[in-house]
């Protein structure tokens, strides 16, 4: 998957959708933040919607929205966003897998 963050949006598409037809790739997911409760309740409403189907199950859709919020929302996580998008010559995946507790490869 390719995520492109513009809050108060993310957008989800196929890595390999993005490789043949970059920002033209049409988006398998959009995930919304809704911020108009944020200072007064403490609050912010979130609204995902799979726009492909066949592409993308609510279970996979659900597993992406909480994986991307886990490293916008801790903030070690957020340093190796930070470090993706601005210190790109010392950014490791390998950290991110490490990150997710995953093994690898």
């Amino acid at each position: 998957m390719f995520m492109q963050v513009q809050l108060p949006h993310m957008i989800f598409t196929g890595l390999e959708d993005y490789k043949a037809r970059g920002t033209q790739a049409s988006p398998y997911y959009t995930i919304t933040h809704f911020t108009e409760f944020a200072e007064t309740k403490d609050t912010v409403l979130v609204r995902g919607d799979v726009v492909f189907t066949s592409k993308l199950t609510d279970a996979e859709a659900k597993c992406l929205l909480v994986t991307a919020h886990s490293f916008y929302l801790n903030d070690v996580r957020y340093k190796l966003v930070e470090r993706f998008n601005k210190e790109t010559h010392d950014f490791e995946f390998k950290d991110v897998l490490q990150a997710l507790e995953m093994p690898s490869m």
